[in-house]
């Protein structure tokens, strides 16, 4: 595996800056001139995928609707799924060069990949995106992208040594009303904030389940050791493969508040201008956790109480007004006077197109996309702590220039946990 820093010429590069000799007339497909609606193989951003299940096949058509992406290859420890997205691609592009893989590790070798996908199970996220990272690829992430605080930082740091471009799988970030309703938080049209509002979809933190043995299915069909990846062992049980939720490890299972709820809080972090991370954190009261930056402004993760605009609903409060929205694209506001005459584009149900599109304009730019690993990892560590505070039943208070709860060796235990060999980030 190359080392964090090392450089790496990229296919499209070499593409761009060579030239070839013409040794005989041949007949060249209008795709690979960059006609009938396709991009120069010089500008094509060429993406492989790990994991790509419900959600990572949404996230695949949303990449394949991109007239410069060529999807090359898929990876999965499920035959029936390599198979499936194998011949979703090859539909789209017309032919039947995407490869199949069992072992990441094999898809992260190949030399022509720009980018990978990766929509495995939570338990996965951060050690592969890891992984690809180091290999040089740049990475689009379905979250939650971490297990705990811990993993959180490490993964922020590898993207800032490898200088990967990373997009974590929050596309509200790029929804016109989000963006709209953060955008009066951050420039002070609503005055000084005093809170922000979260929905959490749920708050429990439980640990990872066990349950009865069952036959494992041969290696080719489910690779039971790969899908367990760095949890600690258990034996096989059907169950456990589509359990979008169920960590595999000795840590906490994120529930509500790191699951759905993530997106909440990402657009909340970003509301306060991408900040350091709550200090304080209350347990669940009355429905409601309430946790505070160091300024005094308010986190509230909130279950009922909404105005019904949607799911993933988000409130920002100042001092001059407020704003609230939701999935379903609309805004309501505390006055009129807050749109100052501008028009915001209603897109209700959460499309990832958007977001895809940021990432890939940021692989070809090498600019940092709006779900990038700081903004990541900020958001990510708040969920985490939240948490733990559930899990205690109990006030915790983190301090962010030490990464650690203040004298609480209980809560200290809980950010990080044992991995299974081989599979450190």
């Amino acid at each position: 595996m190359p080392s964090d820093s090392a450089p790496r010429l990229s296919r499209r590069r070499l593409l761009a800056a060579g030239s070839a000799a013409a040794i005989a007339p041949v007949v060249i497909p209008g795709s690979a001139l960059g006609l009938d609606g396709f991009a120069a193989p010089s500008e094509r951003v060429v993406v492989g995928g790990i994991g790509i299940g419900r959600r990572g096949a949404y996230d695949l058509s949303c990449f394949l609707k991109q007239p410069d992406v060529r999807f090359a290859a898929v990876c999965d420890v499920k035959e029936a799924r390599r198979t499936a997205v194998k011949k979703m691609a090859d539909d789209a592009h017309g032919d039947d060069r995407c490869t199949m893989h069992r072992d990441f590790r094999e898809l992260l070798d190949l030399q022509d990949l720009d980018a990978v996908l990766i929509a495995t199970g939570p338990n996965w996220h951060g050690t592969m995106a890891a992984y690809a990272a180091r290999a040089g690829k740049d990475i689009y992430c379905e979250k939650p992208c971490t297990k705990n605080i811990a993993q959180s930082l490490v993964l922020r740091d590898i993207i800032r040594r490898t200088g990967r471009v990373f997009q974590a799988g929050t596309q509200r970030r790029n929804l016109p009303h989000f963006a709209f309703a953060c955008e009066l938080a951050r420039t002070g049209r609503l005055g000084k904030m005093k809170r922000v509002y979260a929905h959490p979809a749920g708050m429990k933190a439980e640990t990872s389940g066990w349950l009865p043995e069952q036959p494992a299915p041969d290696p080719e069909v489910v690779d039971w050791d790969l899908y367990l990846g760095p949890a600690a062992w258990r034996p096989f049980n059907a169950k456990f493969l589509d359990g979008f939720n169920f960590e595999k490890g000795g840590g906490l299972v994120g529930g509500g508040v790191l699951e759905w709820g993530s997106h909440c809080v990402d657009l909340c972090q970003w509301a306060v201008n991408d900040r350091s991370p709550p200090v304080e954190y209350d347990p669940p009261r009355d429905g409601q956790l309430v946790a505070r930056y160091d300024d005094g402004v308010e986190l509230v993760f909130r279950e009922q109480g909404w105005i019904p605009l949607g799911s993933c609903p988000v409130r920002f409060e100042g001092e001059n007004g407020w704003v609230e929205t939701g999935d379903s694209g609309k805004l309501v506001l505390s006055s009129p006077v807050l749109l100052a005459g501008r028009t915001v584009a209603e897109i209700g149900g959460y499309p990832a197109t958007f977001h895809v599109r940021d990432f890939l304009d940021c692989v070809k730019t090498r600019g940092k996309p709006k779900g990038n690993e700081e903004a990541a990892c900020n958001a990510h560590i708040a969920c985490h702590a939240a948490n733990i505070a559930i899990f205690l039943g109990r006030p915790v208070k983190y301090d962010n220039a030490t990464n650690r709860f203040v004298g609480d060796d209980q809560a200290n235990r809980l950010l990080g946990e044992a991995v299974r060999e081989p599979w450190r980030m």
